[in-house]
């Protein structure tokens, strides 16, 4: 989900941009739900002067001579050997980055890198595209070599070699690990909305748990995976690859990391475009609450899309109606868990109140993953099958049919917790806030208040504080904010791109998280011509 409370469940904050297969344009399939940014093929760039009358801004992003960082000279020097990876057309390196900034000589990281070669010819190349698809914890790599390299607009990947870095912590780069399969299993089955004492520390007990798994597996690693450790390494990356400048598009929390970098070093900007963007100024809390209202205008856009049809299983009197009878549903499950035809490695699991509410959340990323819930719901609440809902909630937390979870949600709680001060620092502070919560969002509010606690039991202080980025001197740069973005909530975009110097607003009217790719002519023509030629809107841009 959105940020810093990035948390649906214990441990969970925001989802990465999952990836979905280039589609016809007539085709809107969705097999997986999650946080998706997908571009569609064959969309035709602007040519010079146009996407809506952008000025010119090209930024030339051939090497320029720069001041290396004092003691990171053997880092930026570095030359990377490709190698074949196994996925054809791509190839494969290790950039090694300091695992200590402040203690340059005290040991390296070793982090994954990926690239696919542009398809133009050589002297129409413009550089490097470095891609994020969020998280934190989202693989960049998985993203890239699935789809960006793939399915964003042949003329982008004609003029770059499309680049990818898995952060520090995550997927190939030195992962945080946590839990075993069969503890995660457990954990993400968790209760909690709590309605006893005893539920309530089972619930601390288990983020305890989750944390002392965390240090006691990657202990060496869970301090430095910041995310500005990681806008720094990316910098590393541009140097090594020989752009003097970053191009960048990043979904999600990876427009974090983008205007983090921008933060650090506007004189080394080109072309960012910060999608689905976050507001890097304000305090967790206020963060949860706002992700939480984010998620309740996804959930009423939903509603009223379901309730206008007859076979909808939350009746069809209205909105209102159907987020009291999901919440009623919620508590039977609470109650009553139901089969939910999995065996799992652990014995066996049933569809809880936790998992349900999950998977009703995963579908909130995008709209095209209404028709998959509307079925998954009426299996569960009409014929007692959880399988469908289930499903849901394991393609969000990625969760293999073996049972398997990828590391997100252990990097995802690494990088959230270093990143800001924790929502809340006890149950008896959740406690207090929950009524603000739950006037928020009926439906979400309780769960999404209590998940806000995973970092207040966190072994490594948190390095990071609310902060503006204004990034003077950068040039222009491209923020996208989607209106019923349910995970990174559109005022976020607002925010961001009136902090930094050189933010251009770009608003998509619609559903679903980001919007690069969603469908939008005017927002791909936008984002094409940027990225093509430098173009950026003068002043605030809307797109539906």
């Amino acid at each position: 989900m959105g940020t810093t409370s990035r948390a649906v469940r214990p441990g969970q904050p925001s989802r990465p941009a999952r990836p979905r297969p280039p589609r016809r344009r007539a085709a809107l399939s969705l097999l997986t739900a999650g946080l998706l940014l997908a571009a569609t093929p064959g969309v035709t760039a602007c040519s010079s002067g146009g996407a809506g009358g952008g000025a010119s801004t090209d930024v030339a992003l051939a090497a320029l001579p720069r001041a290396t960082p004092k003691g990171l000279t053997s880092y930026y020097g570095q030359k990377l050997s490709w190698r074949e990876c196994g996925v054809p057309g791509f190839e494969c390196a290790t950039l090694r980055a300091p695992r200590d900034y402040a203690k340059p000589t005290a040991g390296d990281v070793r982090l994954a890198v990926s690239r696919k070669r542009a398809t133009g010819k050589k002297d129409a190349r413009l550089g490097s595209l470095l891609v994020n698809p969020g998280g934190p914890g989202g693989s960049a790599i998985g993203y890239l070599q699935s789809f960006a390299a793939l399915g964003y607009p042949e003329k982008v990947r004609a003029r770059y070699d499309m680049v990818a870095v898995d952060p520090r912590g995550v997927a190939r780069s030195e992962p945080v690990t946590c839990l075993n399969d069969r503890e995660m299993d457990r954990y993400t089955q968790t209760d909690v909305t709590p309605d006893t004492p005893k539920e309530t520390e089972d619930l601390a007990a288990a983020y305890k748990d989750f944390t002392a798994g965390c240090a006691k597996r990657s202990g060496n690693i869970l301090g430095h995976v910041s995310t500005v450790e990681a806008a720094r390494d990316m910098d590393i990356l541009r140097a090594v690859l020989g752009d003097g400048r970053l191009a960048y598009v990043g979904a999600s929390y990876g427009t974090f990391l983008g205007a983090t970098y921008a933060g650090l070093f506007p004189d080394r900007v080109g072309r960012l475009v910060l999608d689905g963007a976050m507001d890097p100024s304000i305090p967790a809390r206020r963060m949860n609450e706002e992700q939480t209202a984010g998620f309740e205008t996804a959930f009423r856009s939903f509603a009223k899309d379901c309730v206008r049809r007859r076979d909808c299983p939350l009746g069809t009197k209205g909105p209102a109606d159907a987020a009291h009878r999901l919440k009623g549903f919620f508590r039977t499950l609470d109650r009553a868990p139901i089969a939910a035809g999995d065996p799992g490695p652990a014995g066996g699991r049933e569809l809880g109140e936790a998992l349900a509410t999950t998977g009703v959340i995963a579908a909130m990323y995008d709209e095209s993953a209404w028709p998959q819930l509307r079925d998954a719901l009426a299996a569960a609440m009409r014929d007692r099958d959880g399988s469908a809902l289930l499903s849901l909630s394991d393609s969000y937390y990625e969760r293999n049919g073996d049972g398997a979870y990828s590391n997100l949600m252990y990097a995802n709680a690494a990088v959230n917790c270093l990143d800001l001060p924790p929502a809340f620092t006890s149950p008896k502070d959740v406690e207090s806030a929950l009524p603000a919560f739950e006037k928020i969002s009926p439906v979400f509010g309780e769960g999404l208040a209590w998940a806000s606690l995973n970092c207040a039991y966190w072994p490594v202080k948190a390095t990071g504080r609310p902060h503006r980025i204004e990034a003077k001197g950068a040039a222009p740069i491209i923020v996208t904010g989607t209106t019923r973005d349910p995970a990174t909530p559109y005022r976020w975009a607002k925010a961001l791109a009136s902090q930094l110097s050189s933010g251009r607003l770009l608003t998509y009217e619609g559903d679903g998280h980001t919007a690069y790719g969603r469908g939008s002519r005017c927002v791909d023509d936008t984002i094409n011509a940027y990225l093509l030629h430098g173009h950026a809107p003068r002043t605030a841009k809307r797109c539906t």
